[in-house]
């Protein structure tokens, strides 16, 4: 189960021949709850795919009665057309559903470019075929749709006292943050306002999908979507709501991390003892995107010298010659300079975790990453064919 664990939520993933291979392509995800809350944070890439543009001008109302996803093309760069084909997207949905286009959310993912008169009319069609196969139990068959590099599908669950989320997930590459990192449809039986979905979303997702950093590219083409239809009749505290739509995102954030594309470490960057969390999360993110780093923790050395060379490199409060560095349980530098031996830290796990201790505050933060690969290398050079 997934989206569609929360009551009230009818998803399908159809194959329209977007992928060469033939899996699903196209998923839908509908509300049929008594309420049409919905909310979404989006990629700040400033070059925004077609279905970005249409979706931030969709979600302005904050209802949302369904949602249309695509794998296999991005619909990005593909000038006016690629807008029209969008819109095309949301009325024939809308049309199928007996509601308004403009509360139907676009998404796409795959090749940028890719969109062209063949591309429009395998979505349509692929709209027309999810929506006559909607079902409670589609959920997974709708995850399976978006994925594209991905090598498992991603979904999670969290149960609380009569309500529930759920939510599925696409991403191996292009990680980086800009309030989303990747394609997410959340949904939740709680009743919650349009206020509270949109609050509780953002919260969520700047301590979860904002702080996976896999390969320091932001994506044309990400969002973050939640649903929320009151379906269970329950009203949760905001707080209550917020940890557990946090702990879903997290979990999900961490299997978008072990599936990155070609990774052998998912490497886990805590900054502890920052002056501010602003400055926590720029430490552990010039270290995620720090390529050296990532070489050597690939090649399984313990290499603190890139470390403290990356951190260097930010505008943060320390000291330094006042650093400590742990991996895996190893304090390999202090006071900006060698502690243990190299040879006793062990870098064959594929979990690699990294603490960087500045010692000047109480602020502290974590970001995910990955190292770099020769398969990431070879993936990457030949995705286009």
């Amino acid at each position: 189960m997934t989206v569609t664990a929360p009551q009230g939520f009818e998803a399908a993933g159809v194959a329209a021949g977007l992928k060469s291979t033939g899996n699903p392509d196209v998923a839908v995800v509908v509300n049929r709850g008594p309420r049409k809350v919905g909310a979404a944070v989006f990629t700040t890439n400033r070059a925004k795919a077609n279905p970005i543009l249409w979706s931030q001008q969709a979600i302005a109302d904050r209802v949302v009665e369904a949602i249309v996803l695509n794998s296999g093309g991005a619909n990005c760069f593909t000038g006016a057309f690629g807008f029209q084909t969008s819109h095309l997207t949301a009325e024939k949905a809308a049309e199928l559903l007996d509601v308004s286009a403009g509360d139907v959310l676009v998404c796409s993912t795959g090749l940028i470019g890719t969109g062209d008169e063949a591309f429009r009319a395998r979505v349509l069609e692929g709209v027309e075929r999810g929506i006559a196969e909607l079902d409670a139990d589609g959920g997974q068959r709708a995850a399976e749709a978006i994925m594209t590099t991905d090598t498992v599908a991603k979904t999670a669950v969290i149960s609380r006292d009569g309500w529930t989320i759920g939510g599925m997930a696409k991403g191996a590459g292009m990680l980086a943050p800009g309030l989303a990192t990747m394609l997410v449809v959340i949904t939740t039986d709680a009743d919650l306002e349009a206020v509270e979905a949109d609050a509780a979303l953002r919260r969520a997702t700047n301590v979860s999908f904002d702080r996976l950093d896999s390969d320091g590219c932001m994506s044309t083409n990400d969002q973050v979507t939640l649903l929320a239809n009151g379906a269970s009749g329950v009203k949760p505290e905001l707080d209550e709501f917020i940890a557990a739509l946090t702990e879903l995102c997290q979990d999900l954030a961490g299997k978008l991390q072990r599936d990155a594309e070609g990774a052998s470490h998912d490497i886990t960057i805590e900054v502890r003892n920052a002056a501010s969390e602003d400055e926590a999360v720029e430490v552990g993110r010039s270290v995620a995107r720090n390529n050296l780093f990532k070489a050597a923790i690939f090649g399984n050395d313990p290499n603190w010298g890139r470390v403290l060379a990356a951190i260097g490199t930010t505008s943060a409060q320390f000291d330094p010659y006042d650093v400590d560095v742990w991996m895996n349980d190893v304090r390999v530098c202090t006071g900006g300079g060698p502690d243990r031996p190299r040879e006793d830290v062990d870098l064959t796990p594929r979990a690699m975790h990294l603490v960087i201790d500045l010692k000047v505050g109480e602020a502290g933060a974590t970001i995910l990453t990955n190292d770099l690969t020769h398969d990431y290398v070879h993936e990457n050079s030949a995705y286009s064919s």
